[in-house]
């Protein structure tokens, strides 16, 4: 049964995390994910058969939620260990799991995960990324451009999303595919970002890249399931990813207004800088507990429960971020620009959280449409 407080080993987890986390403040993401993957966090949602902690979403989100609310997050927990562990855990072959699973869980491999395209944006059914069989070699041929895939130049390989052709109907389905970095005929090419963030965004291109057979990560018919075992995690994991930086920013703003005197108290004092400040902390609250619910609901096998509610978090943590970190930086005034105090970067960062891994707009299609009823209008 879910319960709305957290167990006292999640609570030990969380102070784990938050201590380690606190106590690394210099060193670069890479170093700190292998420090953090030595300790178990990174795999802590692996099968413990392959290295990994054998628990769930619930302790990967909460441990992504510490790392960034310490002011360390790493963006690729949503990626490497969530979309990438989780789909080869339930799906991928015994020899893929072997070869992946321990070096996921140990830090010492990382994957990327590789969906939108130029011209499919949300829409996952105009994905033009295609393979096709040799026929003489049982090899796939793939070929398409991806864009806004992260950290492609850390990654060993990039779990990529294409289409293949049905024998029976003729209809292209998807599947999943692992492309290892320094395959011939794969190019990436950075994105020049506004975004100051330690994980570089690429467009990728794929000509006639040759892969293995046993490049195809589970059923070549049950392409869509396998995909959506992925975006689930991704959805709680991301809304985790912004609750941990709203709360950064609260705290940074909550420090200051408790030290920062203009008159006779300090500015906390008056209700005009307080209120703003409590009400983030509200909002940041309500959206954990839908993460922790999304979460739970995953972990228990209910993708279809986990569906809406990790849509719901995300949506509901990535409008409580933008809001938190926005009131934390008027709350510094001026301050709240500067880089000595941290918080400026953090205005385009959160926005991240409304836009992907599915914009905010989308979230609200799918709860008319799938939780309300309403008919679509796409």
């Amino acid at each position: 049964m879910t319960t709305l407080i957290e167990s006292d080993e999640h609570k030990a987890l969380r102070e784990a995390v938050k201590s380690f986390a606190k106590s690394h403040p210099d060193l670069d993401n890479r170093e700190l994910w292998q420090q953090a993957a030595k300790l178990g966090y990174i795999g802590v949602n692996l099968p413990e058969t392959y290295g990994g902690g054998g628990a769930g979403i619930t302790e990967l989100s909460l441990v992504l939620e510490e790392m960034g609310a310490a002011g360390n997050p790493l963006l690729m927990m949503i990626v490497s260990p969530a979309i990438c562990g989780t789909v080869i855990t339930r799906f991928g072959t015994e020899a893929q799991k072997q070869h992946w699973l321990p070096a996921l869980a140990n830090g010492t491999r990382l994957m990327a995960f590789g969906i939108t395209e130029p011209d499919a944006g949300s829409n996952s059914h105009r994905i033009t990324t295609t393979a096709r069989r040799d026929e003489r070699t049982g090899d796939w041929l793939l070929t398409g451009r991806k864009v806004f895939v992260s950290g492609v130049d850390i990654a060993d390989a990039t779990l990529i999303v294409g289409r293949t052709e049905d024998a029976r109907t003729g209809r292209l389905k998807p599947c999943l595919f692992i492309v290892p970095r320094d395959t011939p005929g794969f190019q990436r090419n950075p994105i020049d970002m506004e975004l100051q963030a330690a994980e570089r965004q690429f467009e990728l291109v794929l000509d006639d890249v040759r892969l293995p057979a046993d490049a195809l990560v589970g059923d070549e018919d049950a392409g869509l399931l396998q995909l959506f075992a992925g975006l689930n995690p991704e959805r709680v994991m991301t809304a985790a990813f912004a609750i941990g930086m709203g709360r950064y920013a609260l705290a940074r703003a909550v420090e200051y207004a408790r030290e920062r005197t203009v008159w006779k108290t300090p500015i906390g004092a008056h209700q005009a800088i307080a209120h703003p400040l409590a009400q983030a902390h509200i909002d940041l609250e309500l959206a954990r507990l839908m993460t922790q619910k999304a979460a739970r609901l995953y972990d228990a096998g209910d993708d279809v429960g986990a569906g809406e509610a990790a849509n719901m978090a995300k949506y509901a943590a990535g409008e409580a971020c933008v809001r938190a970190v926005d009131q934390a930086v008027h709350t510094l005034g001026g301050n709240g620009l500067t880089r000595e105090y941290g918080l400026a970067r953090l205005i385009t960062a959160s926005r991240v959280a409304r836009i992907a891994p599915v914009s905010r707009e989308m979230i609200l299609n799918y709860v008319s449409h799938q939780t309300l009823g309403l008919p679509k209008s796409y």
